[in-house]
């Protein structure tokens, strides 16, 4: 019996990471931050969101599309409702994935938020 293989496409690989990878119907986002660093959680998270909408366009799927998402929060107490009421207005209503949200440490001192995602493509 003959099996078809599924190749591994990487997106935009760099030394570290690839921005994405897709693995047959699934596409799967590093971890997202935001550009603008002096500002509040809530534009820095809608810039993860365009982020993520640019990559997830990029590999032929949408925020309609997502399996899970895991979130990173530099002080949950302060901005987990802020992040909240920016995830709610981005996604669709029904479409919500599974998804776990933390408290960490981030990479820089000025990133309030990172997001990584896993979707199915669209098409």
């Amino acid at each position: 019996m003959e099996t078809k293989r599924m190749t591994i496409k990487r997106n935009n690989p760099k030394p570290r990471l690839s921005a994405s990878v897709e693995y047959g119907n699934l596409v799967f986002l590093s971890g997202q931050t935001p550009k603008t660093r002096d500002a509040d959680i809530s534009q820095q998270t809608r810039e993860v969101f365009e982020k993520i909408d640019a990559l997830l366009l990029e590999a032929g799927s949408d925020k309609r599309h997502l399996l899970s998402a895991q979130v990173w929060l530099k002080d949950i107490a302060r901005d987990f409702d802020s992040f909240n009421e920016e995830w709610v207005a981005w996604l669709p209503e029904g479409f919500s994935p599974a998804r776990a949200a933390v408290q960490a440490d981030m990479a820089r001192p000025d990133i309030l938020v990172e997001v990584m995602v896993t979707a199915v493509k669209s098409a």
